[in-house]
């Protein structure tokens, strides 16, 4: 067993022992890209093309990976400072001071017991709806019952060593780098140009609905590139964190990026986006299986080879939803070593070395977020983690003590410093303030700020309370 070496730590930061070293670079690349690909683009094509209001919405897809890449700059700024278990829990702590870091991550942390699960519950969601296509008079809650389903088996699944889940990772990144290449291949030996690119009269007339419409299509081409910053989470695990965090963050966001880019314009030269746009059509919930039916017409075996196509997509939800429960379940595990979450999430299980009690309870939380909407999923998802954690870390890296520490040795700097991150931030700004029913999506982060300021508060004056005990007892 190896233990957290020293020099990883920033100042004051707590040793988090027992977590074995033993996720390799290639394992990490792999976990960052089944947690990006997963089930995303297969199932939100028809919501970013419908947002942006036609083959346009192939601009969402560039200008998401941009902002990715500028963000990914960040990640590895900060993993490489403090490659830790818990990713953004460590870097808002180290990077905010003793007073105002302790309590930005905290916060994070629990607004993460939210966000996480809704996270995971959209993979789990959009497993169960490709799953429909073998059952298509399926009731709404036998597909929540097989979202639920699909939660409990990766849990189950994720219960082995660290070694074990890094091979894991390694089959699963390259069975979703397969299914986006093998759409890509048939989309492009069946395209059509004059098809892909049918603009709409005015497609790019900078309007304010342009802006709203590019707003909400970023909006989902951010949820659909979030993943690339995974190994961070897993940062207490990796052998050589200096070299894997930035080569699987960057390496992870230049790969998806290309293939999803691709993947649009092949699946739009093939399926019309007008089909993708009306609400009543099968496309919108099986995307994928439409278009390779659509590809393949005239062949008698077409409709087989659509059912290829779910099986496919459904075994990347899969995938997704096994990389999303490995990465969040390392949060609540480093919140509970800091003293800063109740200790039984900082346990980790006698034989296998990793921390289940944190796995179970997100996965538990997981199954009541899989009786929800997809669309509402995705909305509370990304604005939650906007305000709590990708704001807080792009200012995170313009502070002072990040900029006086960010030359030293074995650390990422990031090309440009420090306009990466200025444009993440106004990215991240932009999908939050251009969303129409902005007030309303924002009450749940009300919602988490103040619930999360109140428990933080009781368990200050608790530990206090229990300090000035100990400390009375002791001079008697």
């Amino acid at each position: 067993m190896q233990t957290q070496p020293e020099s990883d730590a920033g100042p004051g930061t707590p040793q988090l022992a027992s977590l074995d070293r033993g996720l390799s670079t290639a394992g990490a690349l792999g976990a960052n890209i089944i947690d990006m690909v997963g089930v995303g683009p297969f199932i939100t094509l028809p919501l970013i093309v419908t947002a942006m209001g036609g083959p346009q919405a192939m601009l969402g897809w560039l200008l998401g990976a941009l902002l990715s890449l500028c963000d990914g700059c960040t990640w590895s700024e900060l993993g490489t400072a403090h490659p830790l278990a818990g990713g953004s829990y460590a870097y808002l702590r180290e990077a905010y001071g003793k007073r105002w870091g302790r309590l930005f991550s905290f916060l994070y942390a629990w607004q993460l017991l939210i966000s996480a699960p809704l996270s995971i519950a959209s993979g789990c969601i959009g497993f169960a709806q490709y799953s429909g296509w073998f059952l298509p008079n399926a009731s709404r809650w036998t597909l929540s019952a097989l979202a639920i389903a699909a939660c409990i088996a990766v849990t189950l699944l994720l219960l082995q060593p660290i070694g074990r889940i890094g091979a894991v990772t390694r089959v699963l990144g390259a069975v979703v780098l397969l299914t986006l290449l093998a759409a890509i291949v048939v989309g492009l030996t069946h395209f059509s140009a004059a098809r892909a690119f049918s603009f709409a009269p005015g497609a790019f007339h900078l309007s304010g609905a342009f802006f709203t419409g590019l707003g909400a299509g970023l909006l989902v081409s951010a949820y659909d590139y979030w993943g690339y910053y995974n190994a961070c989470f897993l940062g207490g695990e990796l052998r050589t964190p200096e070299r894997t965090i930035p080569r699987a963050v960057l390496g992870a966001i230049a790969i998806v990026g290309s293939l999803y880019l691709l993947m649009n314009v092949a699946t739009l030269g093939v399926l019309p986006w007008q089909e993708l746009t009306r609400a009543d059509a099968g496309a919108r919930r099986y995307t994928m299986a439409l278009f390779t039916e659509r590809a393949f017409a005239g062949h008698a075996w077409a409709h087989t080879a659509a059912t290829a196509a779910v099986l496919l997509v459904a075994l990347a939800s899969l995938a997704s939803i096994y990389g999303l429960l490995l990465g969040y379940s390392r949060i609540p595990f480093a919140a509970a070593q800091d003293g800063n979450f109740p200790a039984v999430f900082g346990r980790l299980h006698a034989r296998l070395r990793i921390p289940a009690a944190s796995l179970i309870t997100l996965a538990a939380i997981t199954v009541v977020c899989c009786l929800f909407r997809l669309q509402e999923v995705i909305a509370s998802l990304v604005v939650l983690r906007i305000l709590f954690q990708f704001l807080l870390q792009g200012i995170a890296v313009l502070l002072p003590k990040h900029r006086r520490e960010r030359r030293l040795p074995g650390r990422f700097r990031m090309p440009l410093y420090p306009l990466p991150a200025l444009l993440a931030t106004a990215g991240f700004l932009f999908i939050v303030i251009s969303r129409p029913q902005i007030f309303a999506e924002l009450r749940l982060a009300v919602i988490v700020l103040i619930t999360g300021l109140a428990v933080y508060a009781i368990r200050l004056r608790l530990t206090r309370n229990a300090t000035s005990v100990g400390n009375t007892a002791t001079l008697h």
